[in-house]
């Protein structure tokens, strides 16, 4: 082995060292701003239920009755596939697995609505039964993975009743055995960053009478107005509502029908794939990149209800919609009815399921620097982790064929999937 060759350089060590120290501040900054994703679950769906219907069978009320609907209009895996246009080697596999969802874990994610569907007479009852409800199902295992409130938003007409609700859902929390790890507050309707501000220093003071850690309460954001994408002065008001939060947000949510009206769009139009609603989630998913916060698409209001025919017709609708979102990596949306779960879940599972080998070929490469037809960057590496991951997590995948195609464990995906500040820089070079 011969010598190695003499490297020479023109500069002193302290032009690196006074460059880093004049850097400081913005390493410091990025560090705050930009932490990466959180690397936990992300529910594939939100479900909302009126807080004045919401009740201890709810989430498996809506397993039965999606059951029930596949029963009804698409009775096997065949005529299941023959709807939605899957293809013959997804058709039973998907199909096989949404029913297994349906009887295992229906709901991702609920939210108890005391806003926009909420209908009830007693606020003040419906928000205490929600905790005690929401308590008892964590406690008996029966709850869904994500579960909280969406209360009334912070404008002056419902500010007091919003607030109120707020501390009576969080009260009946602690009271009846603590805040659940899997807790989640969904603000609505925020038009101006001072509004996120607010709703902090509501949960600071929560936290303080409780002696909770501070910055254990999250929250998400509803962006349904036109204000929340453009601000007066002509800045992205949303990138400002997540600086607003002082770290506390945990998501962005399109609202598909509040955000249309308010931008003029006539009702027959108002929908989740609009020009319109992909400006505004494409401004959400810029702002949101890098942060730890997730951005969601909106929902479809037709409804799979009636004839086997309009059903179907519901049933494609919702499939394209939910596919179209994915393929924008818009891994969450919201689904309104029952019915909808069954095409949920068949869009989630057929896009993981069709995309599995070639991605975990192409990180096993990559992780064993062995190459092949696509040269990844570590960037791409971490994308590919992150999609078996949302695989794996929603049941459309199944750990031990991700290991058995891979090579790696969960260990090894999680770390691929969210590497620390600098080490995909560190790993390019």
């Amino acid at each position: 082995m011969g010598q190695p060759e003499k490297v020479s350089t023109s500069l002193a060590g302290a032009v690196s060292e006074g460059i880093s120290a004049s850097l400081a501040a913005v390493d410091a900054e990025l560090d705050r701003r930009y932490p990466g994703d959180p690397g936990t679950r992300q529910p594939v769906h939100t479900v909302y239920v009126p807080g004045n219907v919401f009740d201890a069978g709810t989430i498996r009320s809506w397993g039965d009755q999606a059951l029930a609907a596949l029963d009804e209009h698409a009775g096997d895996a065949d005529a299941f596939a023959a709807v939605l246009g899957l293809s013959d080697d997804l058709a039973e596999d998907v199909y096989r697995r949404v029913r297994a969802k349906l009887e295992r874990e229906p709901v991702e994610d609920l939210r108890v609505d005391f806003e926009d569907g909420y209908a009830g007479r007693d606020e003040d009852h419906d928000a205490a039964r929600a905790a005690r409800l929401i308590s008892e199902a964590y406690k008996s295992g029966t709850a869904a993975p994500y579960m909280g409130i969406r209360m009334k938003c912070m404008e002056a007409a419902v500010r007091d009743r919003g607030i109120r609700t707020t501390d009576i859902f969080l009260t009946g929390l602690v009271e009846n055995g603590g805040l659940p790890d899997g807790l989640v507050l969904t603000l609505p309707k925020v038009t101006y960053p001072e509004q996120v501000s607010a709703f902090v220093r509501l949960l600071e003071a929560f936290e303080k009478a409780h002696g909770l850690d501070a910055g254990r309460l999250g929250f998400e954001i509803q962006i349904e107005t036109s204000q929340s994408i453009l601000a007066a002065d002509g800045t992205a008001a949303v990138a400002r509502m997540i600086d607003a939060a002082e770290g506390r947000a945990t998501g962005l949510h399109y609202g598909t029908f509040d955000y249309s009206a308010c931008l003029g769009v006539s009702a027959a139009y108002q929908a989740s794939d609009h020009p319109a609603a992909d400006h505004a989630k494409a401004i959400m998913q810029v702002a949101a990149a890098g942060t730890g916060v997730r951005v969601s698409d909106g929902s479809t209001n037709v409804l799979p209800v009636g004839s086997t025919e309009h059903v179907h017709e519901a049933w494609r609708l919702h499939y394209g919609l939910t596919r179209r979102a994915l393929a924008r990596a818009y891994y969450q949306g919201w689904d309104m009815h029952p019915g909808h779960i069954p095409t949920r879940y068949a869009a989630v599972f057929a896009f993981y399921r069709e995309g599995f080998e070639t991605a975990a070929k192409r990180l096993s490469a990559y992780a064993n620097h062995a190459g092949g037809d696509v040269m990844d960057e570590p960037a791409t590496a971490k994308a590919l982790s992150s999609y078996l991951l949302r695989g794996i997590d929603c049941g459309a995948l199944d750990t031990a064929e991700v290991d058995a195609l891979t090579g790696l464990t969960r260990a090894d995906l999680d770390r691929f999937s969210a590497p620390r500040r600098g080490d995909l820089t560190a790993t390019a070079q």
